[in-house]
């Protein structure tokens, strides 16, 4: 197969979305730029990109944008975030992505992986932005929050899309409650990704895939460029 003919750039094929390559800067639970970033754009494979499209042609007469955070990433990234855990002193960004979790836990806890979906390029990570204030919503959390609090069943349930104001578990620590806006404004974004075959996660409310993602077993590793 050859990469550049089935993946696409976001920034070309999705016009209206906005991207936000957070690996590609120094903002991110790291505090480096990630390794395969080349240049700041977003690539995803032809067939999750249309049905990206899809979502934000929906959105765009409601008044929303997507903001994208991140899509394929290659192979060489993720070796980068791996072994970036196994560095117990370097906590520069724990404040700001995992206040409440040591960083050795981040792999367990399933919130990072050695073999990620991003690499076999359907997945994305994004937000909702409102059109007339230019401000993401309000999600009651940000992208890459490393903990409970972004888990789409926190303060919720995300089948019934019941606001319970109640969390799984033991209560969390201070601060880290969502309330109905919050979760509402995650419910619009999941079942707009749903409506349009995507599937979530758990333990992230901006994470999605490709139900039938056409390559489920590549894990590719060519640079974001």
């Amino acid at each position: 197969m050859n990469f550049e003919s089935g993946f696409v750039h976001l920034d070309e094929f999705i016009p209206d979305a906005i991207l936000d390559v957070r690996y590609y800067s120094t903002y991110n639970f790291i505090g480096d730029r990630i390794r395969g970033y080349e240049r700041p754009t977003l690539l995803l494979a032809m067939e999750a990109a249309k049905a990206l499209k899809a979502v934000s042609d929906e959105l765009i007469p409601r008044g929303c944008r997507i903001r994208i955070f991140d899509a394929y990433r290659p192979q060489r990234a993720v070796d980068h975030i791996v072994e970036w855990t196994k560095i117990a002193d370097d906590t520069r960004m724990k404040q700001d992505f995992y206040p409440d979790l040591d960083k050795s836990l981040l792999i367990p806890h399933g919130y990072l992986a050695a073999k990620s979906g991003h690499t076999r390029g359907s997945t994305v990570d994004l937000t909702l932005v409102d059109m007339k204030s230019g401000k993401d919503f309000d999600m009651g959390g940000t992208f890459d929050w490393f903990g409970m609090k972004s888990h789409s069943d926190w303060c919720g349930n995300p089948e019934t899309l019941e606001y319970t104001g109640e969390f799984p578990g033991n209560a969390p620590p201070s601060g880290r409650n969502i309330n109905e806006v919050q979760f509402r404004n995650r419910m619009l974004l999941r079942s707009v990704m749903l409506k349009h075959g995507f599937k979530p996660v758990m333990e992230e409310w901006w994470h999605f895939t490709l139900a039938g993602e056409p390559y489920p077993d590549t894990y590719f590793d060519y640079p974001v460029k």
